[in-house]
């Protein structure tokens, strides 16, 4: 009996420390769509053209003031140009949403996973995760910015996206040969950023 008192008293003093010692939970924090932004640049031969595309929603989850993991879905629905206007501004957009590009119709949301979030040095972080386009899902790393309070988390990064690899065909020339300058380049821009906010405790 007293064998066992003892044993009950050392789990509950060992639970008690725990509580004590690791004080942290993760935390997660709404991805606020509003106060969000995504913006894309393109480019070719002959030039560039730069856009938006509207986040949906996601969280971003933080453990002992460090981010630590998350995701944010994309709808792409929304993707436009914002250097163009009339009509080259409606046919390009109606083109990016058509199946040489994106197929919205069939892959209306993208979307990002976070899978490793390494701090480098204060708030600077290299961020690793799964990029899911047109149901695709390919891993991407990049540097990012990551402010954290105990109100908000505000992300800031840049992702270089190979289209390519997401079956994105249209003027590539990793598919179709002798395009000139015509050509349109592989590698696009996604400059990302994050304002969540509503913590709720896991």
């Amino acid at each position: 009996m007293k064998t066992i008192k003892l044993f009950a008293s050392f789990v509950f003093a060992t639970v008690v420390l725990a509580s004590f010692t690791n004080p942290e939970k993760v935390t997660s924090y709404e991805v606020d769509a509003k106060d969000s932004k995504l913006i894309w640049t393109g480019r070719k031969v002959t030039g560039e053209h730069t856009g938006t595309i509207q986040i949906k929603d996601g969280n971003l989850e933080v453990d002992n003031n460090k981010l630590v993991g998350g995701q944010f879905f994309i709808d792409m629905t929304t993707i436009e140009t914002t250097d163009l206007e009339g009509e080259y501004k409606t046919k390009l957009d109606g083109h990016l949403k058509s199946d040489d590009f994106f197929g919205i119709e069939q892959y209306p949301t993208a979307k990002f996973v976070i899978t490793k979030a390494k701090v480098k040095k204060g708030n600077q972080y290299n961020i690793t995760g799964d990029l899911t386009i047109k149901g695709i899902t390919e891993e991407v790393s990049f540097p990012a910015t990551v402010k954290v309070s105990d109100s908000e988390v505000v992300a800031d990064a840049t992702i270089v996206v190979d289209r390519s690899k997401y079956n994105v065909r249209y003027g590539s020339g990793s598919f179709f040969d002798d395009l000139g300058d015509k050509t349109i380049y592989d590698e696009f821009d996604l400059v990302v950023s994050l304002k969540a906010n509503t913590a709720v405790g896991k």
